[in-house]
């Protein structure tokens, strides 16, 4: 098991509070496809998620909000 460092994730996001928000909204959305059911020892997704981000493979966009007041 291959335990990510806050310094590892901060690498690939501008800090390690956004690298753990785009791991989990990315594995949020491979949740959401199907899965063949066959496969015994497969990632954790969250774990997926981490090395892709830690290894350089997701790629993300920061859109920003814009809040009108009233």
């Amino acid at each position: 098991m291959h335990i990510f460092t806050p310094v590892e994730v901060a690498n690939q996001a501008s800090n390690k509070y956004l690298g753990v928000l785009v791991a989990a909204k990315f594995a949020r959305f491979v949740n959401e496809f199907p899965r063949a059911r066959s496969v015994e020892h497969e990632k954790k997704l969250t774990t997926r998620a981490l090395e892709e981000l830690c290894n350089g493979t997701l790629t993300y966009k920061l859109k920003t909000r814009i809040v009108k007041e009233v």
